[in-house]
């Protein structure tokens, strides 16, 4: 059996030597949980909260009406609900109570995506709402008035603005996802906390163990922030723009001198 170092850095090289490979695979896992529930729950985000600007008038049919009314209470008790609770407590009352309510015994993976997925897709709903709303409404006008229906409207006027308004909370919700996976150590999922737990309690070396699991969360969090502001810096276009000379009436705009003129006194 090999010997503990005594000294602190010592440690650290020694669980890094024996343990390195098996946390990085427990960082691997905790990055593929988080990218792909972030992107699935940007896309329940988006249906929910596009659902949620559906305007209803009088003038529509009863049945269009309760339909939309119905769907609008059930998506604001789904994000009220999971945005109220912390992820943990969904994550054991929806891996456990499925098996115990429906008798369904879901396997701890599908049960991380579909946690993770439909946590984040609570927040991104009230995201991307606001991110509707916040489009002046005299565009939305305009577009019915050319003929777009409700549906064109938002995918190609309304979406591509409201994109660039909540991308940063999408990275939020990536970088947020990418710490909060450690949740999902409570029903047995493999990823980085539950192998930094075993890790540490092979040697007792705690404080070396979770400095290592600090270590890499940090050079992931970093990683995505600094990557998605560059997406981010992309969508927003160049900061400046000069004027094209192309166009002849641009080119000579503001470019005409009359002759001066001495006014005549008499």
């Amino acid at each position: 059996m090999n010997t503990l170092p005594q000294d602190f850095f010592g440690r650290i090289f020694f669980i890094i030597q024996k343990y390195g490979l098996t946390m990085l695979n427990g960082a691997k896992t905790t990055l593929i949980i988080a990218v792909i529930g972030t992107i699935i729950g940007c896309l329940i985000g988006f249906f929910a909260g596009t659902i949620q600007t559906i305007p209803v008038n009088k003038k529509d049919n009863i049945f269009k009406r309760i339909l939309l009314k119905t769907i609008k209470i059930i998506l604001d008790i789904y994000v009220e609900v999971f945005r109220g609770t912390p992820m943990m407590v969904q994550a054991m009352f929806i891996f456990y109570g499925s098996a115990i309510m429906f008798n369904f015994r879901m396997d701890m993976w599908s049960a991380a995506y579909i946690i993770v997925s439909i946590n984040t897709g609570a927040y991104m709903a009230e995201t991307v709402r606001g991110g509707i709303l916040s489009i002046s409404k005299g565009q939305t006008e305009g577009a019915k008035a050319i003929g777009m229906t409700h549906f064109q409207t938002m995918l190609y006027v309304i979406m591509p603005q409201a994109l660039i308004n909540i991308m940063p909370q999408i990275g939020n919700n990536l970088i947020i996802n990418i710490k909060d996976t450690c949740v999902l150590s409570s029903i047995g999922v493999v990823e980085l906390f539950f192998v930094t737990k075993t890790v540490s309690g092979a040697y007792y070396t705690v404080f070396e163990a979770y400095t290592i699991t600090m270590i890499i969360y940090l050079a992931m969090t970093v990683f995505f922030s600094k990557l998605l502001r560059k997406v981010e810096n992309k969508l927003n276009g160049p900061e400046n723009y000069s004027l094209s000379t192309t166009d002849t009436l641009a080119y000579t705009s503001g470019m005409l001198k009359y002759p001066n003129k001495e006014v005549s006194h008499e």
